[in-house]
């Protein structure tokens, strides 16, 4: 579900629109699911904030994007220097690429293993791409 490759450190703060699409393109290069997917995570973003708390945005393409997934994966991006996401601040993107039963599994997962701020901050500040595979891997 989670490659090493698959995690980018220390980004420098960009918009939220640009946050999906570089996790999106991560999923993409990944193999995990087709360009149009991209699309998908940002239609959800603008219906539906996906900002889930402790300072992490889980973006994930609409229901009807589902046919773009290729195989089941995440791909995480950080920003030390937080990013805004419709009036919260970021600092981990985990963009999701699941079916409907894989999907509340993953979330499941993220939120039991960053259930804590100070989870989320020493991953972010630590900078080891290490220890965030290591949270998120089975």
């Amino acid at each position: 579900i989670i490659r090493l490759e698959n995690i980018e450190m220390n980004v420098p703060s960009e918009d939220r629109e640009a946050a999906i699409r570089r996790v999106g393109g991560m999923l993409v290069r990944g193999g995990y699911v087709e360009e149009e997917y991209i699309e998908g995570m940002l239609a959800r973003d603008n219906s539906f904030s996906t900002y889930m708390g402790n300072m992490i945005a889980l973006p994930h393409g609409e229901n009807k994007y589902k046919e773009n997934i290729l195989s089941t994966g995440i791909a995480v991006v950080t920003y030390p220097d937080g990013i805004e996401w419709q009036g919260q601040t970021v600092k981990m993107v985990i963009g999701i690429a699941a079916n409907a039963d894989e999907h509340l599994e993953i979330l499941g997962r993220i939120v039991d293993r960053m259930e804590e701020p100070e989870d989320v901050l020493n991953l972010v500040e630590g900078g080891d791409k290490q220890a965030v595979f290591d949270m998120l891997a089975d």
